[in-house]
C-alpha cells in the first residue's frame, strides 16, 4: 500500500531525540507524496515540523499499535525498527516490572539491580515440560527448550549469555545451570548436581572482581559443558576458561578491588589455622588497597570464605590443599609488598631481612637470599657465554609483578582442573549442554589489549549468531513453501580478517613480539603501514601516533598500543621460576610440573581446556625441534587457537541465545536509561535479528487465527467451509499489493506494517459500529435529560432574570457616580508626579553628560600613546621571529631530506631482494583498492548525512532543555505557593483555636454574671430546679448504669464467643497442621519403605541371578534402540518377587529329589545360553537373528496351534457331551411326572444321582489339574526365563563407539565383513536344520495326539478311585509325565543346545496359552454346575412331594437304600472359617488378584474388607492371637504389594481405599468401644470382638488409608494435569470473546480446539469418572468430599500459576471466559450435592484473580475495592496480575503504574506471604470420620467368582 494511507491524521510516528534516543509524536495532517516537512504534536503538547531528508525523502518509523506494545516477543510487533523494540523493553521493564523479553530466537534479559521472586522451585516446576512459547519469557524457558531438544533431537545444545559487565551474565548462567540440576537431578547417589552448583562459588572467589561497573564482575570467561546419561540426568561437567585479566592482581583502579578471595582471606585473617599466614587488613597490602575500596556494601567476606572453602569440600578439594592454595594466595599479597631501594639507575637491590620478602620465602618454602637476588638481577644468554645482570628499580618491580601474576594464573588453572576432575563424568557422557559465560562487547577511555581479545571474541560469535538466525529464517520459509529471496545481512568478516588473517593485527603483534628489540611503537608503525588506507575498518587516531581505530560490528574502538607487546608475550624471568621449582612446598611445584606438561609437545591439553595465560620462561639455549616452537606461543595465539575450539564447540551444537541489556550505569533497579540500552542492543546483535526479520516476512498467522480475529472484515457470504481460501479472499480484498503477503501450507505471512494496518481497519470497524450504538442511546438520554432540564431551567430563569434587572438598575446608578469622583482624584495625582519627575530628569542629564565627556578625553589620550609603543616593540619582535624560523626551516629541511635519503635506501634495498615476491602479492591489489576507495567515499556520504542528523538532533535538544528547565522552574514556584498557602492555613486555624478559646472564655463570664445577678432573685426556684435536676439526674444514671452493665454483659458474651470461635479455629489450624505434618512424615515414611523394599528386591535379584554382566540399568528407551530390545532390569526386579512368591506354597508337592535335578539342569541351561549370547554378540545386526527367529518360529507355533485346537476340541466335546446329559435329565423330568418315576429307587433317580456325582468329582479333578499346571508353569517359567536385556545391535554400537581411532574403524569394518560372510553360511545351515526340525515336529504332533489319548485313558481311570487317592495320582502322574518329556528332549537335543533353548521358549509360551484356555474352561464347569444345582434343587421339591403320596405300608415294603441328607439351615453368626496354612491364598485371591474392573464391580461395596473382618472375627471367637496378627499383616502388605504393583490405576487405588475405610470403620463397630456402638443393632453388638484389643491395628490401618489417599490424589493429579491449562485457561468456552493477538516467532498453543486437545468438557467428563468410580466402590461421602475438594484445588492452583506466568492470558475477555469455566465447575458441584465440600472454596483465588481482570482499574476509589474484594490473593499475586494486564483490543485500557503503586501503598499492612505461586503440590491434611455399616455380617454371601471355596461360614 501507499505511503500517504498509513501517514495519515493522527497517526504516530518515532522521530529521533537526543536525550531519549526516540520521542513519540502525532501527525496532524495527512502526508502527501513530494511534502517535505511533517506537521506533528508531540506526547506532551508541543507541536513541530519535521523536516524530511531532501535526498532519501525517509519518512520517519511509524507506532505500533497500543495493544501490540508489551507483547512477549519483539518478533511480533508489527513495525519492527529499533524504536519500536526499544519502546516494547521499556515499557514491559518499567511498567510491567518484566524483566524477560524474546526477540525471535534471542531472549533478551534486563538486569534489574533488585532480587526479584521468579526463581524458585515452583517456577521451575512450572516451567519444566512446558513449551518455550506457552510460558512467558524466562531463562528457565531457555534452559528447558535446550534440555528438551536434546533429549528430543539427540543433539548437544549450548546456551550463550553474553553481555556488558554488570548486565548480570553471571546470574543468568547460574540460573540455567540450577534449572538443569533441579530438572535432570543426578545419574547417581554422588549429587554431581550438587557440585556443578558449588563450582560457581569457588570460580567467582578465584576469578570475580569488583569494577566500577559491577561488584561481581567475571574477569575472565568460562564455557561449562554440563554433561548427561542417556536418561538425561547429570553425570558431570567440563569447564573451559578464557583470557583470565591477569594484570588485575598487581593494579586496581579507583574503586575497584582485586580478586574477591584476597579480600576473603583478610577478613579471615583471625581465624586459628590462618595465623601462620601473617594477614592482616586489606589496606595493609599493596596489592590490595590500589583501588580504595577494600569492601563492598552488603558483602561479608569472611561469611564467603566460608561458603567458599565449603564448596572446596564438596568438590574434593581437600583440606590440606585448600590451606596450600591460602598459602599461595597469602604468598603474592606479601610478594607485592617487596620494595626495591635503587643503588644507581641500571641496578637495585633489596632491603636486609626484609620482613615481606621473608615471609613470602617462609610461605613458598625457598630460599630468601637465592630470591632476593634474582628479584634484582636476569640471566642474559648469548651463543657462548652466559652473564648475569643487574636490573634497575623499574624493571625489578615489572618482574615482581610479572611473577606475582604468573603464579597466580597458574594457580587459577591448577584449581580449575581440580574442579573439571570432581566434576568429571564417571559412566560414558551421552550428550551435553553447554553453557557460555563469556565478556560482552567493552569500550572504554583507554582500551588495551584485554578489550581487544574481548571484541575479537565477540566479533567471531556476532558472526555465527547471524549465521544462524539467517539459516533459521531460511528454513521457515522453505518449510511453508515461500519463495525465498535473498537477506541482505551484515557481514563481519572483514573485520575478522582484519583481527586473524595473515598480516593481520595478530600476526603483526606476534611477529614484533619475535623481534629483539621489538616496541608499541614500531608495531604500531607497522598497523599504520600494513592496514591504514588500505582497510576501511582500520583507521589513525588524529592526535596519536600510538593507537589504532578498528570498526566494530558494535561500534569503532580505539586501542592504546602500550603494553600490548608485553602482555601478549606474559615474560617471566627463568631464574625466578627455578627458584619457586627448588621449593619444598609440594602443592607449588605441582603448579609448575603441570605448566611444564601443558607446554611439552608430546602432552595434550588437560580437561579440554586451552591454557591462556601461561607463558614459559625460555631457557639458556633455545631447544631445537617443535618444543622451542611451542614455548613462543603468545597469548594472542593461544586465545585464537581456543576461540576457534570454542566455535567448532558451538557450530557442533543448537546454540540459545541469551543476551543480556545493563539498564544504567548507576545501579539503580528498574531505571530505564535508553542511549545505554540503544548502544548494547546494537553491540549485542537484537536488532540486526529484527533487521532479518523485517526484511522478509516477520508477521506470521496460521489461517484458524487470521479468521478468529479478522472475522469482523467479512461479510457472511465471505465465509466458506474452507478456512484457507477464505482468508486468501479476505486478503486480495483487504491489500491489494500481493507482494505485501504470502501464502504458506499453514500460515499466512506478512511483510512489516501490513498487521499494523489491518489492525487500524478492525479497530475502524470497531470504532465505527460503537459510534452508532453510543450515539443512538446518548441521544435518547441526552433528549430525556433536556426536556426535564429546560422545564426547570425556564422556571428558574423567570426569577433569576427579574432579581438580575434590578440589581443591574442599582449597579449601573453607584459606577457612575464612582467614575465622577474617580476622575478628578487621578487627575491630581498624575499632574503632581510628572512636575517632580520632569525636574530630576533634567538635572541628572547635565552631570551624567559631562563625565562622558571628560572620560572619553582621557581615553583617545592613552590609546594614542600606546599606539606609539606597540609600534617599536612589534617590528623587534618579528625580526626576531623571523630569524628563529629561517634557522629552524634549514634544519628541518636537512632531516627530512636525510631521512627520505635513508628510506630511500632501504626501499632499494628491500625491492633489490624481494621484487618478485612482491609482485606475486601485489596481484589484483589495484581492483582492492578501487572496491575500498568506493566504500571510504560511501562512508564518507554517510558521515556527512550522520553529520546533519547529529545537528538537527542538537538543535532539538537545545530547545527540550530550555522547555523543560521552565517547566521545572514553574513547578519550583507553584511549589513554594502551595507551600505558603499551607502555612497560611495553619496560622489561620491557630488563630480561630484562639479565637474560640477566647470566646468560650467569654461565655463563661457572660453566664457567671448572668446567674449572679439573678441569685437572689430565684434562689427557690433555682433550688427547686436543682433538685429535680439532681433526681433526674440520678435516673439517668441509673438507666445508664443499667444499660451499660447489659451492654458490657452483652460485648462480654461475644468477646467470649468470638475468643472461642477464634481459638477453635486456632485449634482447628493447629490440629490440620499437626495432621498434615504427621500425614507428611507418614508419606516420607511410606517412600522410603518402598525405597527399601525396592532395594531388598535389587538385592534378592542380584543373588538370584548368577550372573547380572548383561543387565543394563537404564530402564528408558532411546530412539536408536532396536524393537526386540528386551525389558530392563528395573521391570525384571520388579516382577521377579511376584514370580516367585506365586508357586511358593504349590512346590511342596513336588518331589524334591526331582525337583533338585531339574534346577540343576536349569543352571546348566543357564550356562549354555549365555555362552549362546556370547556368540550372538559378535554377529553383525540383530536383523539377521530376527530374521532367522521369523523363520524358525512357523514350525514350532504350528504344532502349538495344532495341538492347542486338539485340546480345545477334546475339551468342547466333553462339555457337548454334559450338556447332552443335562438335556437328556431334563426331559426325564418334564416328560414323566409318574410318583414311581422319580422316586428314590426309580432308575431315573438312580441314573440322575449317578451323573451328579460322576460330574461332581470329574469338576473337582478338573479344578485340582488347573491349579498342578499352574504351579508347573510357574516353576518351569522360572526355570528357563530368558535373561536378554540388551540386544547384538546395542553391543555393536557401543563397541563401534569405543573406537575412536581410524584405523580400529577400518580393522572393525574388515572384521564386519568377515563376519557376514561367516553369518551367511552360518544362515544357510541354520535353513536346513529347521527344514529337518519341523519335519521332526510333526512327529512330535502325532507322538503328543497319541499321548492325548493316553492321558484320557488315565483320567477315566481316575476318576474310578476315591478322591484322595485321585488328587494324589494325577499330580504324581503329571509330575513324572512333565520329567520324562524333559529328560527325553534334554537327550534329543543334547548335541544342540539352541535348539533345546528354543523348545523351552517355545514350550514355556504353549503352557502361558494352555493355561489361558484352562481358565475359560473353568468358567464354563462353574457355569454347568450351577446349572446342576438348581437342577438338584428341583429334585429335592419332586422328591419331598412324592414322599408325602407315600402310604406307610409301603414305605415299609421298599428296601432301604443309601440316599444324600441335606443339611438344614444353621443360624450363622457372621464369622468365616479357615485353615491356617490357606491363609496366603486368601491373600492371593481377595488380595492380590482381585480386579476393581470386572469381578469387583457386581460386589456388594466393601465385600473384601467384611470378608477379612469376618475372617479376624473367627480367630478372634478361637483366641488364636498369632493368627490374628498373621492375618493382619498379611491383609496390610497384601494391600501394599497391589498399590506398588497398580499404583497409578485411579480405580485399583479408590477401591482399596474404600476397602481399607470400610475394614477400619467394622475394626472400629465391633471393637466393643461404647463410642463406636452407639448405632449398631443387637445382634451387631453380639458380633463384636471379644478376646483382642485391636486400637493397635486400627492405626496401622488409618496410617495405610493416609497412603493410600496421598497415592489417590497423586494418581488424580497425574490424570488432571494435562487437561488443566488446556481447558480451563486457552480453549475459548465462549467463542468469539475473545480474539487472538499477532505472536511472535514463539507461538504459543493455539486456543482453538483441535482434535486431541483438552476442553472443559474433558474435566468435567474425568470428574464425572472419578465420581462415579468412588461411589460405585462405596467411597464414604465425606471422604468423597475431601477427594473433590483437593481435586478443585489442584485445578485452580495450576490454573492461577499459569496465569501469573502467562502475560497473553491476562485480559478482560480471558477473564469472562474463567468465571464462566469456573461457574460450570460449581454447576457441576451443585449437580453431586457437593457444594458443602469447600471444593468452591479452594477455587476462590482463581475466582478473585479472574474478577481482578474484569474490574475498574484506574481511580482510588477502584484500588480500595479491589483490596478488599482480592483478600484471598497474596500481594504479589495482584500486582503480578496487574502488571501483566494486556488489552486485547483497542477499546481496553492498559493498567496505569500509579495506580499500581497505590495498590502496593494500600496492601503495605498486610500480612501475606511473599510467594508468588500457589503450591499445586499441597495436600489437605486428610480425616476418616466413623461410619458404621447397617449391613447384617450373618448375611454377607461370599461369591464363586472370588475363589474363597475353602472357606466357610460359622
Amino acid at each position: 500500500m501507499a505511503a500517504s494511507e498509513l501517514y495519515t491524521k493522527y497517526a504516530r510516528v518515532w522521530i529521533p531525540d537526543p536525550e531519549e534516543v526516540w520521542k513519540s509524536a502525532e501527525l496532524l495532517k495527512d502526508y502527501k507524496p513530494g511534502d517535505k516537512v511533517l506537521q506533528l504534536r508531540l506526547e506532551e503538547g508541543k507541536e513541530l515540523e519535521y523536516c524530511l531528508d531532501a535526498k532519501t525523502k525517509e519518512l520517519p518509523p511509524l507506532r505500533n499499535p497500543d495493544i501490540l506494545v508489551g507483547e512477549n516477543d519483539l518478533t511480533a510487533l508489527s513495525y519492527l525498527h529499533e524504536p519500536a523494540v526499544l519502546h516494547n523493553l521499556k515499557v514491559r521493564f518499567i511498567d510491567s516490572k518484566l524483566i524477560y523479553t524474546y526477540c525471535g530466537i534471542v531472549l533478551v534479559a534486563i538486569n534489574p539491580y533488585e532480587q526479584l521472586p521468579i526463581y524458585g522451585e515452583d517456577i521451575i516446576n512450572a516451567y519444566s515440560g512446558q513449551n518455550m512459547g506457552d510460558m512467558d519469557p524466562h531463562i528457565f524457558a531457555v534452559a528447558e527448550e535446550a534440555y528438551k531438544q536434546m533429549a528430543r533431537d539427540e543433539r548437544n545444545q549450548s546456551i550463550i549469555v553474553s553481555g556488558e559487565s554488570g548486565a548480570g551474565k553471571t546470574v543468568s548462567a547460574k540460573y540455567a545451570m540450577r534449572y538443569f540440576a533441579t530438572v535432570s537431578g543426578s545419574a547417581s547417589e554422588a549429587n554431581v548436581e550438587e557440585k556443578v552448583l558449588a563450582s560457581n562459588p569457588i570460580m567467582e572467589s578465584i576469578g570475580n572482581a569488583k569494577t566500577t561497573r559491577n561488584d561481581n564482575s567475571s574477569r575472565f570467561g568460562k564455557y561449562i559443558e554440563i554433561g548427561f546419561d542417556k536418561r538425561y540426568r547429570i553425570i558431570g561437567a567440563n569447564m573451559r576458561t578464557y583470557l583470565l585479566e591477569k594484570s588485575r592482581v598487581v593494579f586496581q583502579a579507583e574503586e575497584e578491588r582485586n580478586y574477591h578471595i584476597f579480600y576473603q582471606l583478610c577478613a579471615s585473617a583471625a581465624l586459628p589455622e590462618f595465623k601462620t599466614l601473617r594477614l592482616g587488613n586489606a589496606n595493609y597490602f599493596h596489592y590490595t588497597k590500589q583501588g580504595g575500596s577494600p569492601v563492598i556494601d552488603g558483602v561479608d567476606d569472611a561469611k564467603e570464605m566460608v561458603n567458599t572453602r565449603q564448596a572446596c569440600t564438596l568438590l574434593g578439594i581437600s583440606d590440606s590443599y585448600q590451606m596450600g592454595i591460602f598459602r599461595i594466595l597469602a604468598g603474592i599479597l606479601h610478594l607485592g609488598n617487596v620494595e626495591f631501594a635503587s643503588r644507581d639507575s641500571d641496578s637495585c637491590t633489596v632491603p636486609p631481612k626484609h620482613e615481606p620478602l621473608t615471609i613470602f620465602c617462609d610461605l613458598m618454602g625457598v630460599e630468601y637470599e637465592e630470591m632476593a637476588h634474582w628479584l634484582c638481577h636476569r640471566k642474559l644468554a648469548t651463543a657462548t657465554e652466559t652473564y648475569i645482570k643487574p636490573i634497575s628499580k623499574l624493571h625489578a618491580i615489572n618482574a615482581r609483578d610479572a611473577l606475582a601474576k604468573h603464579i597466580y594464573a597458574n594457580l587459577f588453572n591448577w584449581i580449575v582442573d581440580h574442579v573439571n576432575k570432581a566434576l568429571h563424568a564417571t559412566v560414558k557422557q551421552h550428550s551435553f549442554i553447554g553453557v557460555l559465560d563469556i565478556y560482552g562487547f567493552e569500550t572504554f577511555e583507554i582500551n588495551s589489549f584485554e578489550q581487544f581479545c574481548i571484541n575479537y571474541a565477540n566479533e567471531k560469535l556476532q558472526q555465527q549468531f547471524n549465521m544462524h538466525v539467517f539459516k533459521l529464517e531460511q528454513e521457515e520459509y522453505m518449510k511453508e513453501q515461500i519463495p525465498w529471496t535473498l537477506i541482505d545481512f551484515y557481514d563481519n568478516q572483514p573485520c575478522i580478517n582484519l583481527i586473524e588473517a595473515k598480516m593481520g593485527v595478530l600476526d603483526l603483534l606476534d611477529e614484533e613480539c619475535k623481534m629483539p628489540k621489538g616496541s608499541d611503537d614500531s608495531w604500531a608503525q607497522k598497523l599504520y603501514n600494513t592496514h591504514l588506507n588500505k582497510c576501511a575498518l582500520f583507521e589513525k587516531p588524529r592526535m596519536s601516533n600510538k593507537a589504532f581505530i578498528i570498526k566494530h560490528f558494535a561500534d569503532k574502538v580505539e586501542y592504546q598500543c602500550e603494553g600490548f607487546l608485553e602482555k601478549n608475550k606474559d615474560t617471566v624471568y627463568e631464574e625466578q621460576i627455578k627458584v619457586l621449582k627448588s621449593s619444598k612446598f609440594k602443592l607449588l611445584l605441582e603448579l609448575f610440573q603441570d605448566e611444564e606438561k601443558v607446554l611439552s609437545p608430546t602432552s595434550a591439553t588437560p580437561s579440554g581446556r586451552v591454557p591462556l595465560t601461561r607463558m614459559p620462561v625460555k631457557p639458556a639455549k633455545a631447544r631445537p625441534g617443535q618444543a622451542s616452537k611451542e614455548h613462543k606461543k603468545t597469548v594472542g595465539h593461544q586465545f585464537r587457537n581456543s576461540l576457534h575450539l570454542l566455535m567448532e564447540t558451538l557450530n557442533a551444537t543448537t546454540p540459545h541465545y541469551v543476551r543480556c541489556i545493563k539498564p544504567n550505569d548507576f545501579k539503580f533497579p528498574f531505571t530505564f536509561d535508553e542511549k545505554r540500552a540503544v548502544q548494547q542492543l546494537r553491540a549485542c546483535g537484537v536488532l540486526e535479528t529484527i533487521r532479518i526479520s523485517a526484511a522478509g516476512f516477520p508477521s506470521r498467522w496460521t489461517y484458524q487465527e487470521f479468521f478468529s480475529r479478522y472475522r469482523v472484515l467479512m461479510k457472511q457470504k465471505d465465509v466458506l467451509g474452507d478456512r484457507k481460501q477464505t482468508c486468501k479472499n479476505v486478503l486480495e480484498k483487504l491489500i491489494q499489493d500481493k507482494d505485501k503477503y504470502q501464502f504458506g501450507k499453514t500460515k499466512i505471512f506478512f511483510r512489516a506494517g501490513q498487521v499494523a494496518y489491518l489492525e487500524k481497519i478492525r479497530a475502524d470497524k470497531l470504532r465505527a459500529a460503537c459510534i452508532r450504538i453510543q450515539k443512538t442511546i446518548r441521544g435518547w438520554l441526552m433528549r430525556k435529560k433536556y426536556m426535564r432540564m429546560r422545564k426547570a431551567a425556564i422556571t428558574i430563569q423567570r426569577h433569576v432574570r427579574g432579581y438580575q434587572a434590578r440589581c443591574y438598575a442599582t449597579f449601573l446608578r453607584r459606577t457612575r457616580a464612582a467614575i465622577t469622583i474617580q476622575k478628578f482624584q487621578r487627575m491630581y495625582v498624575v499632574r503632581k508626579r510628572y512636575q517632580g519627575m520632569r525636574d530630576a530628569t533634567i538635572a541628572l542629564q547635565a552631570l551624567l553628560r559631562g563625565y562622558m565627556v571628560r572620560n572619553k578625553y582621557q581615553m583617545m589620550l592613552r590609546e594614542h600613546k600606546c599606539v606609539v609603543l606597540q609600534k617599536h616593540v612589534r617590528g623587534w619582535l618579528a625580526r626576531r621571529r623571523y630569524g628563529r624560523t629561517l634557522r629552524a626551516i634549514v634544519y628541518l629541511q636537512c632531516c627530512y631530506r636525510r631521512m627520505m635519503a635513508k628510506r630511500e635506501l632501504k626501499k632499494l634495498k628491500i625491492e633489490a631482494r624481494s621484487v618478485e615476491r612482491y609482485k606475486k602479492l601485489h596481484i589484483g591489489l589495484e581492483n582492492k583498492i578501487m572496491q575500498l576507495q568506493r566504500k571510504i567515499d560511501e562512508q564518507n556520504k554517510e558521515y556527512k548525512s550522520l553529520l546533519e542528523k547529529m545537528t538537527s538532533l542538537e538543535l532539538t535538544y537545545s530547545t527540550e532543555t530550555e522547555k523543560l528547565r521552565s517547566d521545572v522552574e514553574r513547578l519550583r514556584m507553584s511549589e513554594e505557593e502551595a507551600r505558603n498557602a499551607t502555612n497560611r492555613v495553619l496560622s489561620l486555624q491557630e488563630e480561630i483555636a484562639k479565637l474560640r478559646k477566647e470566646l468560650h472564655h467569654t461565655q463563661a463570664e457572660k453566664k457567671s454574671i448572668e446567674e449572679w445577678a439573678d441569685k437572689y432573685k430565684h434562689e427557690t426556684e433555682q433550688l427547686v430546679s436543682e433538685l429535680k435536676e439532681q433526681n433526674s439526674l440520678l435516673k439517668t444514671e441509673k438507666e445508664e448504669l443499667n444499660r451499660r452493665i447489659h451492654d458490657q454483659a452483652r460485648e462480654i458474651t461475644e468477646s467470649m464467643e468470638k475468643k472461642l470461635v477464634e481459638e477453635t479455629k486456632q485449634l482447628e489450624l493447629d490440629l490440620n497442621d499437626e495432621r498434615l505434618r504427621y500425614q507428611n512424615l507418614l508419606n516420607e515414611f511410606s517412600r522410603l519403605e518402598e525405597r527399601y523394599d525396592d532395594l531388598k528386591d535389587e538385592m534378592n535379584l542380584m543373588v538370584s541371578i548368577p550372573k547380572p554382566g548383561h543387565k543394563r540399568t537404564d530402564s528408558t528407551h532411546s530412539s536408536n534402540e532396536s524393537e526386540y530390545t528386551f525389558s530392563s532390569e528395573i521391570t525384571e526386579a520388579e516382577d521377579l518377587p511376584l514370580r516367585m512368591e506365586e508357586p511358593s506354597e504349590k512346590k511342596a508337592a513336588l518331589d524334591m529329589s526331582l525337583f533338585l535335578k531339574l534346577q540343576k539342569r536349569v543352571s546348566e541351561l543357564e550356562q549354555e545360553k549365555q555362552s549362546l549370547q556370547d556368540e550372538l554378540d559378535r554377529k553383525e545386526e540383530q536383523a539377521l537373528r530376527a530374521k532367522a527367529k521369523e523363520e524358525e518360529r512357523p514350525p514350532i507355533r504350528g504344532a502349538e496351534l495344532e495341538y492347542e485346537s486338539l485340546k480345545r476340541q477334546e475339551l468342547e466335546s466333553e462339555n457337548k457331551k454334559l450338556k447332552n446329559e443335562l438335556n437328556e435329565l431334563q426331559k426325564a423330568l418334564t416328560e414323566t411326572r409318574a410318583p414311581e418315576v422319580t422316586a428314590p429307587g426309580a432308575p431315573a433317580y438312580r441314573v440322575l444321582l449317578d451323573q451328579l456325582t460322576s460330574v461332581s468329582e470329574e469338576l473337582e479333578v478338573r479344578k485340582e489339574e488347573v491349579l498342578i499346571l499352574r504351579s508347573q508353569l510357574v516353576s518351569q517359567k522360572e526355570a528357563i526365563q530368558p535373561k536378554h536385556t540388551m540386544t547384538d545391535a546395542t553391543i555393536l554400537l557401543e563397541d563401534v563407539q569405543k573406537m575412536k581411532d581410524k584405523g580400529e574403524i577400518a580393522q572393525a569394518y574388515i572384521g564386519l565383513k568377515e563376519t557376514n560372510r561367516l553369518l551367511e553360511s552360518q544362515l544357510q545351515s541354520q535353513k536346513k536344520s529347521h527344514e529337518n526340525e519341523l519335519e521332526s515336529l510333526r512327529g512330535e504332533i502325532q507322538s503328543l495326539k497319541e499321548e492325548n489319548n493316553r492321558q484320557q485313558q488315565l483320567l477315566a481311570q481316575n476318576l474310578q478311585l476315591p478322591p484322595e487317592a485321585r488328587i494324589e495320582a494325577s499330580l504324581q502322574h503329571e509330575i513324572t509325565r512333565l520329567t520324562n518329556e524333559n529328560l527325553f528332549y534334554e537327550e534329543l537335543y543334547a548335541d544342540d543346545p539352541k535348539k533345546y533353548q528354543l523348545y523351552r521358549i517355545s514350550l514355556y509360551k504353549r503352557m502361558i496359552d494352555l493355561m489361558e484356555q484352562l481358565e475359560k474352561q473353568d468358567k464354563t464347569v462353574r457355569k454347568l454346575k450351577k446349572q446342576l444345582k438348581v437342577f438338584a434343587k428341583k429334585i429335592g421339591e419332586l422328591e419331598v412331594g412324592q414322599m408325602e403320596n407315600i402310604s406307610p405300608g409301603q414305605i415299609i415294603d421298599e428296601p432301604i437304600r443309601p440316599v444324600n441328607i441335606p443339611r438344614k439351615e444353621k443360624d450363622f453368626q457372621g464369622m468365616l472359617e479357615y485353615k491356617k496354612e490357606d491363609e496366603q491364598k486368601l491373600v492371593k485371591n481377595l488380595i492380590l488378584e482381585l480386579k476393581p474392573r470386572g469381578v469387583a464391580v457386581n460386589l456388594i461395596p466393601g465385600l473384601p474388607a467384611y470378608i477379612l473382618f469376618m475372617c479376624v472375627r473367627h480367630a478372634d471367637y478361637l483366641n488364636d492371637d498369632q493368627k490374628v496378627r498373621s492375618l493382619l499383616t498379611s491383609t496390610i502388605n497384601g494391600i501394599k504389594k497391589v498399590l506398588k504393583k497398580r499404583g497409578d490405576d485411579f480405580e485399583t487405588v479408590s477401591f482399596w481405599l474404600s476397602n481399607t475405610c470400610r475394614f477400619l470403620h467394622c475394626l472400629k463397630q465391633y471393637s466393643g468401644e461404647e463410642g463406636f456402638m452407639k448405632h449398631n443393632t443387637p445382634r451387631q453388638n453380639e458380633h463384636c470382638l471379644t478376646n483382642f484389643d485391636l486400637a493397635e491395628y486400627r492405626q496401622v490401618l488409618s496410617d495405610l488409608a493416609i497412603q493410600i489417599y496421598q497415592q489417590l490424589v497423586r494418581v488424580l493429579e497425574n490424570i488432571l494435569q494435562p487437561m488443566i491449562v488446556s481447558g480451563m485457561l486457552e480453549h475459548e468456552t465462549i467463542q468469539g470473546v475473545s480474539g487472538v493477538k499477532p505472536t511472535g516467532l514463539r507461538k504459543r498453543t493455539s486456543s482453538i480446539a483441535d482434535e486431541g486437545t483438552y476442553t472443559l468438557d474433558s474435566i468435567i467428563r474425568q470428574l464425572n469418572s472419578f465420581h462415579s468410580v468412588m461411589c460405585q466402590h462405596g467411597m464414604d461421602p465425606e471422604l468423597i468430599k475431601q477427594v473433590v475438594k483437593q481435586m478443585f484445588y489442584i485445578i485452580g492452583a495450576v490454573t492461577l500459576n499459569n496465569l501469573l506466568l502467562r502475560k497473553d492470558m491476562c485480559s478482560w475477555s480471558k477473564g469472562m471466559q474463567i468465571r464462566y469455566n469456573v461457574s460450570q465447575l460449581e454447576e457441576w458441584l451443585r449437580d453431586k450435592n457437593l457444594m458443602n465440600s469447600g471444593a468452591k472454596e479452594t477455587l476462590e483465588p482463581l475466582i478473585q484473580a479472574a474478577q481482578l481482570l474484569q474490574v475498574k482499574k484506574k481511580t482510588d476509589e477502584d484500588a480500595e475495592a479491589i483490596c478488599s474484594m482480592c483478600n484471598a490473593l497474596t500481594t504479589a499475586q495482584i500486582v503480578k496480575v496487574l502488571n501483566l494486564y494486556t488489552p486485547v483490543n483497542e477499546f481496553e485500557e492498559r493498567v496505569l503504574v500509579s495506580f499500581i503503586r497505590t495498590i502496593q501503598v494500600r496492601l503495605r499492612d498486610r500480612k501475606d506471604s511473599p510467594q508468588l505461586l500457589m503450591d499445586a503440590k499441597h495436600i489437605f491434611p486428610v480425616t476418616f470420620p466413623f461410619n458404621p455399616s447397617s449391613l447384617a455380617l450373618e448375611t454377607i454371601q461370599i461369591p464363586a467368582s472370588l475363589g474363597l471355596g475353602f472357606i466357610s461360614r460359622v
